[in-house]
């Protein structure tokens, strides 16, 4: 990821939707809601007295894990804007409707005959919606293929992403901050090959700036427009400017990126960049991939669907869910929730499915219907928290970690946060607290928000399930409350 998500813009102003007074998550959790209700531990209220943050921004909630009355409920029931806490619902929700050996398949399909090592005629790519769909496993497909005598190809390539819907929910969608061209703000689609990334490496030394394109994509030229400035090497993304594209009018081509903008001197980065169109990207990367190995291709790149006379050839699945949601949750990865959480539609048995979207809010809503939690307040939009109007209460939070807990793939949905002062985005939180080691947690952080929500194994070996939000244009500053209110209960202060 090229930018913290505290780089990330939401409207200035708070945005808090009105207080469901009359929700109930858990019938009988409501009397200890009320009686749990009171001040927050001094640590965290001093937080707050120092940054000028009021305590009225934070929405949390501490309740063992097992079950039973809350320690601490500090307005849980508000809907708050989550950021990327939202991706433990679209996680372990997916484990249990999918399962976590479920895996995501892509294929090669042929409707001619090979003859000799020439295969004329349409070869088809269809997407199954795989979110570590890298150049690794790409170029091992081809590999497959070139084995089986493929070496001359005359035609054109089809691209099928008709596993999702709609196909291509990039195009045409508004930019969700001034940086369109981050990895985390990666829109997916089922046929998302290395994440539409170019990566680019920038050295400059005190005269010159070299420029250096790291993935092998044919007929791409980079052209250097950089000039110095004065920042330092960590400031370089502020005169950043989006690169330029020129697209080849012929197959023949080539295509041109421009990099624009200020550089500082004596710096050295690597950039990855979403900023060519899907399917030019894949025309560049299969040509780059199959010239190495030997083969050659005359034909373009299409959308299009696979025919029904079509055979597969070569296929090649994905990770297990076990394992992406690791990511999903280790690496706060956008890109891969909202692929998940678009899957969770496309895989659903309300069929037809016209919106993998719109049917997987409808699966969600559904699942907590099973659980008995109730959705009153809950808003969805793409089930990874990168998003201005997602919205979940603490309390709903927590009901989910409760059913996380009991789950049958409690051991797979709790290995993929982050651990306290070890990894992912914790790495670095809590160190010599009394929580290092001892909390699994997800983090959330856009400009006007920062979440936690988790597991928390206190110093008597209790269990506990700590969901705290800030909503707040200075949000960023009461951070450390959060962190106080973790430590608070690793140390059993109660």
């Amino acid at each position: 990821m090229r930018l913290s998500y505290a780089r990330l813009l939401l409207p200035k102003s708070l945005i808090l939707l009105s207080l469901l007074g009359s929700m109930s998550l858990l019938g009988s959790l409501l009397p200890a809601l009320a009686s749990a209700q009171g001040n927050l531990p001094p640590a965290v209220e001093a937080v707050f007295n120092q940054t000028g943050v009021p305590q009225q921004a934070m929405s949390a909630i501490v309740i063992p894990a097992s079950g039973g009355q809350p320690v601490l409920a500090h307005m849980p029931d508000r809907p708050m804007n989550p950021a990327s806490t939202m991706k433990l619902l679209t996680t372990l929700i997916a484990l249990e409707e999918l399962g976590p050996t479920f895996r995501w398949k892509t294929q090669i399909l042929i409707d001619k005959t090979v003859k000799k090592d020439s295969y004329t005629g349409n070869l088809y790519l269809r997407g199954g919606g795989d979110p570590n769909l890298n150049l690794e496993k790409l170029s091992s497909m081809l590999r497959a293929l070139r084995q089986q005598g493929f070496r001359k190809i005359r035609g054109d390539i089809i691209i099928d992403r008709s596993y999702l819907q709609p196909e291509r929910p990039d195009v045409g969608a508004p930019p969700f901050d001034e940086y369109p061209d981050a990895y985390y703000n990666v829109i997916p689609d089922a046929m998302l090959v290395n994440n539409n990334l170019i990566n680019l490496s920038i050295d400059a030394g005190t005269d010159k700036i070299g420029v250096r394109l790291g993935t092998p994509l044919d007929k791409l030229k980079v052209t250097s427009h950089l000039h110095f400035n004065e920042l330092p090497c960590s400031a370089w993304e502020k005169e950043w400017l989006p690169p330029a594209i020129d697209y080849a009018t012929t197959p023949a081509g080539m295509t041109e990126v421009t990099l624009n903008g200020g550089f500082p001197r004596r710096c050295k980065i690597n950039n990855s960049v979403n900023i060519l169109d899907r399917n030019h990207y894949i025309t560049h990367v299969l040509r780059a991939l199959w010239q190495e190995m030997g083969g050659s291709w005359q034909g373009e790149v299409h959308d299009g669907t696979v025919p029904a006379n079509a055979v597969v050839v070569v296929e090649r699945t994905s990770e297990t869910l076990a394992d992406i949601i690791r990511i999903i949750n280790k690496q706060s990865d956008n890109t891969m929730a909202r692929m998940l959480y678009m899957t969770l539609g496309s895989e659903s048995t309300n069929k037809p499915v016209s919106n993998s979207l719109e049917a997987a809010n409808i699966r969600v809503r559904q699942w907590l219907g099973k659980q008995n939690i109730n959705d009153a307040g809950l808003v969805l939009e793409n089930g990874s928290g990168l998003s201005r109007t997602e919205r979940i209460s603490p309390q709903q939070m927590a009901a989910i970690l409760q059913v996380g807990a009991r789950s049958n793939w409690n051991a797979e949905f709790s290995s993929s946060m982050p651990v306290a002062s070890l990894d992912g985005t914790m790495r670095r939180r809590l160190k010599g607290s009394p929580a290092e080691l001892r909390a699994r947690i997800k983090t959330g952080t856009l400009k006007d928000v920062v979440a936690i929500a988790g597991y928390v194994r206190d110093i008597n070996d209790q269990q506990w399930i700590v969901v705290a939000t800030i909503n707040h244009e200075d949000s960023i500053k009461a951070k450390p409350a959060l962190d106080e209110l973790i430590s608070w209960v690793a140390a059993g202060r109660r």
